[in-house]
């Protein structure tokens, strides 16, 4: 697989008459190895192992029902009172970081009201608060760690 912006990561891949699979620590299973799928490992990995995100508050392809649509979260980040805090989207490396993209998480956020946004296509990264009082973001120069998105003294 492609070399991606992230530190290099070992897997547990599996071949099967159905194609490669790779297991997903959180969800606890082997998933489907696409391109997106990728990317979702291996950021997801970074977050935990550099970044101090708890495994034990993430939740992977969680689904939402907005406006009568159900609506699926690549990953959400939860505080340690288990409310949303940050809403993960992750894109196939080929997939360009738009307006769009952020569209589909400002969707998403109408239903959970989170803090932060964390956008990647395993290239670029996008880490940003949520200003809902103007619907504006204010970016991170970098990934904060998860102490840091706690104390909400960060300012972008």
């Amino acid at each position: 697989m492609l070399q991606l912006n992230l530190p290099e990561y070992q897997f547990r891949l599996k071949q099967s008459e159905k194609g490669l699979f790779i297991l997903d620590s959180l969800r606890k299973r082997f998933v489907k190895l696409t391109p997106e799928e990728w990317v979702r490992q291996n950021f997801l990995r970074y977050l935990i192992e550099y970044k101090q995100y708890p495994l034990a508050l993430m939740a992977v392809e969680k689904q939402l029902t907005v406006n009568g649509l159900k609506k699926r979260c690549d990953a959400i980040l939860y505080d340690i009172q288990a409310n949303p805090l940050m809403i993960i989207e992750l894109k196939a490396p080929n997939v360009l970081i738009t307006q769009e993209v952020f569209d589909q998480v400002a969707v998403y956020n109408s239903k959970l009201k989170v803090k932060y946004f964390l956008i990647s296509n395993g290239f670029e990264h996008y880490c940003c608060k949520v200003n809902p009082e103007n619907s504006s973001y204010s970016f991170f120069e970098g990934i904060p760690d998860y102490s840091l998105l706690l104390s909400d003294n960060s300012l972008c």
